[in-house]
């Protein structure tokens, strides 16, 4: 007969937990603010977490690894490294206690182990920060401002100096975009505080001005009048598409380089993590950071095409409703999108299956493609049938995404997932690019056909690859541990 611990003991427990799950939280925000070091746990955001969202995060990391770690493990972990000297970077503090549990050690071989393992950071270049334009204000732009306004950290990395919109900057605007800064139908409420300065015209976010520049063209405005010097703008309007169109940015005093946040014509379209190495970051100027779609779909890809190989495949999207859509049924140029898209199913077109090959030249004219919109308002899912060139199973299909979610240059973009109630409106909110749903992997009986569903936050996880690019074109690259 089995004893359960009694209830006083059980509280005891929780109690410990809890308390070294707010020491944690103490020393994420030291590293983060003074030394502009962020503590990550198997990928999720610490920085700004609560006690029991640690404890939950360490609770479900058991569900992926062989060995789970414990909240007191990982404290120990972060108090040496309160105690270190380090450069600005990104340690994911899950997989080095993990690593650490793996061996037995002694209070000093355990701080040897953790300089040792962390070797590489002390041979960085220090970070040069650069000003950050996003040039639109829309759902993308939004959550970009509270991404590089929640990462400014100790400032050393990217600044957010000012927003362009295109209509006047009055009081009622300025008013009105704060509002929707701080508040948000989807994603809830910004943590940070946001204020309106009328006077200048600008947002003060945390404390910190970001100026609201009123132009009707790019090539109009002088950065330089608001101290911004060498700026990434970041174009999240879709006004603009193709490099001629793009380099009007270039025209303006202070901009220095362009990221799109839809797919462009004519200039280097990169999906962080899978092709960013392939394009000349001193010959070109303008990128482009690819669709949200595309930012789902090439890490699987990419992980299936350099294993067993693709033969050929389709690629359906179940994408939520978006702002070209009509709320009520009316005209529209494109076909279908001009029904209520909170009431129908929509097929529309989407170019997923050439997109892809841009990144992953490897498939080029083996995939299509296509889309159904929705009556969800964000979190979308790309089903891949694909006919691959090794057989395979289900186990080894989930094994091998998972080890990429884990392991190696895709553990930012993947996330696994054993869920078996995972449902869209469970992944909003989820940093990673794509995330592979196990319970509902098929594989054919001559196990060469396999069908994959993959999530995607459309807006939050794609506004995370953005602020990957972002930091890989200005060179603002922190040392990485995962």
């Amino acid at each position: 007969m089995s004893h359960k611990p009694s209830f006083d003991l059980e509280i005891k427990s929780y109690r410990e937990q809890h308390n070294a799950a707010v020491n944690l939280i103490q020393i994420v925000s030291n590293l983060w603010y003074n030394h502009a070091v962020e503590l990550v746990f198997f990928r999720n955001r610490l920085f700004d977490a609560k006690p029991s969202a640690i404890l939950n995060l360490i609770q479900e990391s058991a569900l992926l690894t062989d060995e789970p770690v414990d909240i007191l493990d990982t404290l120990q972990i972060a108090q040496l490294l309160e105690k270190s000297p380090l450069s600005p970077a990104r340690i994911d503090l899950g997989k080095l206690t993990l690593q650490a549990k793996k061996k037995t050690f002694s209070a000093n071989d355990l701080h040897n182990f953790i300089t040792v393992e962390l070797q590489d950071m002390h041979q960085q270049e220090k970070l040069k920060p650069r000003d950050v334009v996003l040039y639109g204000f829309g759902r993308i732009g939004r959550l970009l401002a509270r991404e590089l306004m929640l990462n400014t950290g100790a400032g050393q990395q990217l600044r957010l100096r000012a927003i362009v919109t295109r209509d006047v900057n009055d009081s009622k605007s300025i008013l009105k975009r704060a509002a929707l800064l701080k508040t948000d139908s989807i994603h809830g409420a910004f943590e940070g505080d946001v204020q309106a300065d009328i006077a200048n015209p600008a947002l003060v976010i945390n404390g910190i001005t970001v100026h609201l520049i009123s132009a009707k063209q790019p090539e109009d405005i002088d950065y330089t009048v608001y101290g911004i010097e060498n700026a990434l703008i970041i174009d999240n309007t879709g006004a603009f598409r193709d490099a001629q169109e793009l380099s009007r940015h270039l025209k303006s005093k202070g901009a220095e380089q362009v990221l799109l946040t839809a797919p462009g014509k004519g200039v280097p379209n990169i999906v962080y993590a899978v092709n960013e190495n392939d394009s000349d970051l001193q010959k070109h100027k303008i990128f482009s950071a690819a669709s949200c779609t595309t930012n789902a779909i090439s890490p699987i890809l990419a992980v299936l095409e350099n294993t067993i190989g693709i033969d050929r495949g389709h690629i359906e999207t179940i994408h939520s409703y978006t702002n070209d859509q009509n709320l009520v049924d009316n005209m529209h140029k494109k076909s279908r999108r001009g029904r209520a898209a909170a009431l129908n199913m929509v097929i529309t077109e989407t170019g997923a299956g050439d997109a892809v090959a841009k990144v992953l030249p490897s498939l080029t004219g083996k995939l299509t493609s296509n889309a159904i919109r929705v009556p969800v308002p964000n979190g979308s899912l790309a089903i891949l049938n694909l006919q691959i060139k090794s057989k395979t199973t289900v186990n080894d299909i989930n094994t091998l995404l998972k080890k990429a979610s884990l392991q190696g240059n895709l553990v930012e973009q993947i996330m696994f997932s054993k869920n078996n109630e995972l449902v869209s409106s469970d992944i909003i909110g989820t940093s990673a690019a794509a995330i592979v749903d196990a319970p509902a992997t098929i594989v054919s009986a001559d196990g060469k056909n396999i069908v994959l569903y993959i999530w995607y936050d459309n807006e939050y996880g794609y506004s995370h690859q953005v602020m990957r690019l972002s930091r890989h074109i200005t060179g603002v690259r922190r040392y990485t541990y995962y």
